[in-house]
């Protein structure tokens, strides 16, 4: 009993010492670091020390035990979860709106499209149709040749506009954008009902990133502002933001040892992945840029050319026409009649090749697969980019996510991973990697 009345004494002694010594020296707080409480248990049959063995100070010496934790560990405060809450609200209601507008000048654009084709071609060959017969009529011939010059030269101008804008292509780019928006308001939501208490401001950022993709993707003015429709060089369309590189934790306490899955042919997995499943997205990766991707570029290409063809030769074949008009009943204006129709004619059906035929709107489609491919590409670049296996997305769950995007069952892209080899070459691939378009 004695012995236990010395310890406590003893242990009340050192406290007092250590709390007068700590008002003379403060230790930094660690704001972001939680409350942490410590006991002191004394088992039993522990023997007591005298008071010769304690220190002369009477001092007892603790130390610190300092808990390090990465900022993605701690909660963010109610308050900045709540405003992250609501801002990822906004951009919900936004993306909606977004859709609905994009829905509207999508489908104006493609009452455009037909109200322009068949307005043309009526006065284009209506213009011919009096071209013909001005020489017939003697005591009409100037209005005739007046009529068909005017409708002529209006559907010339005309043409040249509708072929600078190509209606078929904006009506494209709006159901698109529409279908994308769409998207991203859905992924919003779903974020906001089932991760509700863990949304932080990363989400608010890569959201707003998004919205930013999309708006300087599919632009909602006609002009200023318009993408190019006869671009010099055919790329695929992004409406994605481009990605961040990552910042690893730079404490050694708080990073995880990303793993290596050893040698060839041993079978080791971490959060789903597998030697054999890397080379497979590695071997995929490669088709797509050496097959898909390239495809849709180079029949875009061929598309935009003979786009491109067209919309000169529809105006300048209507100028022709409303020029060969204003010779009509002159000395040596027999030819001009005949001119005028035939181009006239020629025009209409030049016309509508283009923009029946929706050459412009053709030429988008390709773009939007070729970005298609490239957004999966660069998915599977990021996955595989990304050295600790921990952080990445569960293997066997991207492999699900790829192969849905590919038209694909997830066990048939067991075949792309021979083409992951330097042996393979591009001319030696034969299949294509999607199989949805």
């Amino acid at each position: 009993m004695a012995a236990a009345l010395q310890a406590q004494r003893l242990f009340l002694t050192a406290s007092t010492s250590s709390s007068s010594s700590s008002s003379l020296t403060t230790r930094p707080r660690r704001t972001t670091a939680a409350p942490c409480r410590a006991g002191l248990r004394v088992p039993s049959g522990v023997q007591t020390t005298t008071a010769s063995s304690i220190p002369a100070d009477g001092g007892l010496k603790l130390d610190w035990i300092d808990v390090t934790t990465t900022s993605g560990s701690i909660a963010s405060s109610p308050a900045d979860r709540n405003t992250a809450v609501d801002k990822l609200r906004a951009v919900a209601e936004a993306a909606a709106d977004r859709a609905e507008m994009h829905d509207i000048i999508g489908r104006q654009r493609d009452n455009w499209n037909h109200l322009l084709l068949h307005s043309t071609n009526s006065l284009t060959l209506a213009a011919s149709v009096m071209a013909a017969l001005a020489p017939a009529a003697p005591g009409t011939v100037a209005a005739l040749k007046a009529s068909a010059g005017v409708l002529l030269a209006t559907a010339a101008v005309t043409m040249a506009a509708v072929n600078r804008v190509q209606p078929s292509q904006l009506a494209e780019e709006q159901r698109n954008a529409t279908r994308l928006w769409r998207q991203l308001e859905r992924d919003v939501r779903a974020t906001l009902q089932h991760e509700a208490q863990q949304v932080t401001q990363a989400d608010v950022q890569d959201a707003m990133d998004r919205v930013l993709a999309l708006d300087a993707a599919y632009p909602l003015p006609l002009l200023p502002g318009m993408l190019e429709k006869f671009p010099k060089a055919v790329e695929p369309a992004r409406w994605w933001p481009r990605r961040r590189p990552q910042q690893q934790p730079k404490s050694s306490s708080t990073t995880t040892r990303s793993r290596s899955f050893g040698r060839r042919g041993v079978r080791t997995t971490s959060n789903g992945w597998s030697q054999e499943l890397e080379e497979e997205m590695r071997g995929l990766l490669r088709v797509l840029r050496a097959k898909d991707e390239h495809q849709y570029l180079t029949v875009g290409k061929l598309v935009l050319s003979i786009n491109r063809g067209l919309a000169v030769a529809g105006p300048a074949l209507a100028g022709t026409a409303a020029v060969a008009a204003a010779f009509i009943g002159t000395g040596d204006g027999a030819w001009a009649s005949g001119a005028a129709a035939a181009c006239g004619a020629l025009a209409a059906a030049v016309n509508t090749v283009e923009h029946g035929a929706q050459l412009g709107m053709l030429f988008e489609l390709l773009r939007n697969c070729a970005g298609f491919y490239r957004k999966v590409q660069e998915d599977i670049e990021a996955a595989l980019g990304e050295a600790d296996v921990e952080r990445r997305e569960n293997g066997e769950v991207f492999r699900t996510k790829v192969a849905l995007l590919l038209g694909r069952d997830a066990a048939e892209l067991r075949q792309f991973r021979g083409m992951a080899s330097a042996s393979v070459k591009d001319d030696d691939i034969k299949d294509y990697a999607g199989k949805l378009f």
